[in-house]
């Protein structure tokens, strides 16, 4: 049998087997290149499948080179697998607090961890035909499965073979980043890129970093049956979202039963016995370590750029990624990149809609800007965090720009029959109108509900007209309607009012 070009899947059951069929097929033969590609893609991930596939549809002739799995993180060790765990997490907790529904469950409730991780691997192997080897050679795509590397301002060369393109794409992501922790070069930890082999509930685990991956995994951990240590910044957690949103998050963390630390900066890290790893806080060497079975560290992304002779094709490339314009060109003006790879929106669906920017861009002379798109992004706790245009910090440093109207979501009758209250609708609108400039949403679907506000903001729909946009009742979509009616409140001015008084006055 033919060696694979990466590390073996875990475990290499018929599912993982059927998954690796699909995206990196051991017995895979290159095409002979004959002659000059309208665009060759580096990278199968989210933005170089979507780029491929686009451009191939509309005739362009095009080479897609990667050099481990097609599908990139999202497929094999990102979304899918994590949303596949995560849903296994959220039904042991629904079958939990199903008492305060009035439904009684009778014993203790057993999560079956080999079992909900194998799931996660069927699921994700059923899925991998979309992004398969086969899909793409089909759609008349040259699909390379190998390293690359650019020789030149317009070749690259893959597996001895030398491709000469009119147009290049960059989309080679990004891998996790280990922070400088004292210690963790000498433990064994895991990382998104291996924490979904695990076929064994750690009974402890520690997980360091409180963003996105860290919040999912530790409360999904907890519901799952570790014991669950985060240990955090000194920022807390989700420290890139509203303070208020990381405070309903962190609530929800602990009655999910995750003890969390701020010592997650101040680490420093031993092998214990067993197998385990003592984790101390240096600034009260002191006290008794965190005695975990499994460290997860969830802080960092670093951009895939070394190995690829960026410097011979003229492209400049830093510790951020890939150099490029709001045109998505990079210094190469034959080369784009797109994706994590150069974005500081790390998110599959920013990737997808890069990839489409490219295409336009570099086949058609378009004149497609990053900066044109509406980014909304989705944290998958329970409740979620979803938020859409600048940053929290970055409105905050810009208040004065900003009209802000809030809807708690125990307002809302819908949220309330479900028991689901705590979180809430946060919308900004340029000061003095109703434009739709950012919005933070807390709440059960908070991911699905962001989806109307960034189509306003798309479609330049504004805040009072979303007031008369009817909902169906009772619905949580209503919470995003009730911010309208707060805005068109703020019309009703004192001066309005008692013009209203009168007229009403005058026709009784």
């Amino acid at each position: 049998m033919t060696e694979p070009r990466f590390e073996p899947l875990a475990p290499l059951d018929e599912h993982n087997l059927k998954l690796e069929s699909n995206v990196a097929p051991r017995h895979w033969k290159n095409p002979e290149p004959s002659g000059k590609y309208n665009l060759v893609v580096i990278g199968g991930g989210t933005a170089g499948l979507v780029a491929a596939a686009g451009s191939a549809g509309m005739g362009a002739k095009v080479a897609l080179i990667e050099r481990q799995m097609l599908g990139g993180d999202c497929l094999n060790v990102g979304c899918v697998p994590s949303k596949a765990v995560i849903a296994s997490a959220h039904a042991a907790a629904g079958v939990r607090d199903a008492g305060k529904f009035g439904v009684e469950v009778d014993g203790e409730v057993k999560v079956d961890f080999g079992a909900a991780m194998e799931r996660m691997r069927k699921l994700r192997a059923d899925i991998s035909p979309h992004d398969s080897a086969q899909r793409f050679t089909d759609l008349g795509i040259d699909v390379y499965l190998g390293s690359a590397s650019f020789t030149g301002p317009n070749t690259i060369e893959v597996d001895g073979k030398t491709l000469t393109f009119s147009k290049a794409l960059i989309a080679t992501g990004a891998r996790a980043a280990a922070p400088p922790l004292d210690g963790l070069d000498e433990v064994e930890y895991l990382t998104n890129e291996t924490v979904f082999s695990l076929t064994e509930l750690p009974p402890r685990i520690g997980i360091v970093g409180a963003g996105p991956i860290g919040c999912e995994m530790a409360q999904t951990f907890a519901r799952l049956g570790s014991e669950v240590t985060l240990f955090t910044s000194s920022s807390g957690v989700l420290p890139k979202e509203a303070p208020d949103a990381g405070t309903i998050i962190g609530a929800h963390l602990v009655h999910d039963g995750v003890t969390i630390l701020d010592s997650g900066s101040n680490l420093s890290l031993k092998s214990g016995g067993g197998g385990s790893i003592e984790c101390r806080d240096k600034r009260d060497p002191g006290a008794p370590a965190v005695v975990v079975d499994k460290l997860l560290v969830a802080v960092g992304r670093a951009p895939n750029v070394n190995g690829m002779g960026l410097e011979e094709a003229g492209v400049a490339f830093g510790k951020s990624g890939v150099e490029v314009n709001d045109y998505l060109q990079t210094t190469n003006k034959r080369i784009y990149a797109a994706g994590d790879v150069c974005s500081r929106f790390q998110f599959t669906h920013a990737a997808d809609f890069m990839a489409r920017t490219v295409i336009r861009n570099a086949l058609f002379k378009g004149r497609s800007k990053m900066s044109g798109l509406v980014i909304p992004w989705a944290t998958y706790t329970s409740p979620e965090v979803a938020h859409v245009g600048p940053t929290s910090k970055e409105l905050d440093s810009r208040k004065d720009e900003f009209d802000e109207f809030t809807v708690d979501m125990s307002s809302v009758d819908r949220a309330i029959l479900e028991g689901d209250t705590d979180g809430f609708v946060r919308i900004f609108v340029k000061k003095g109108s109703d434009k739709i400039e950012a919005a933070t949403i807390v709440a059960k679907n908070a991911g699905d509900l962001i989806s109307q506000v960034s189509q306003a903001m798309t479609a330049g729909i504004g805040l009072g007209t979303i007031a008369g946009t009817i909902s169906p009742y009772p619905t949580q979509g209503e919470s995003i309607r009730k911010a309208g009616d707060l805005y068109n409140r703020t019309k009703l001015t004192p001066f309005v009012a008692k013009l209203f008084r009168k007229w009403l006055e005058w026709t009784r």
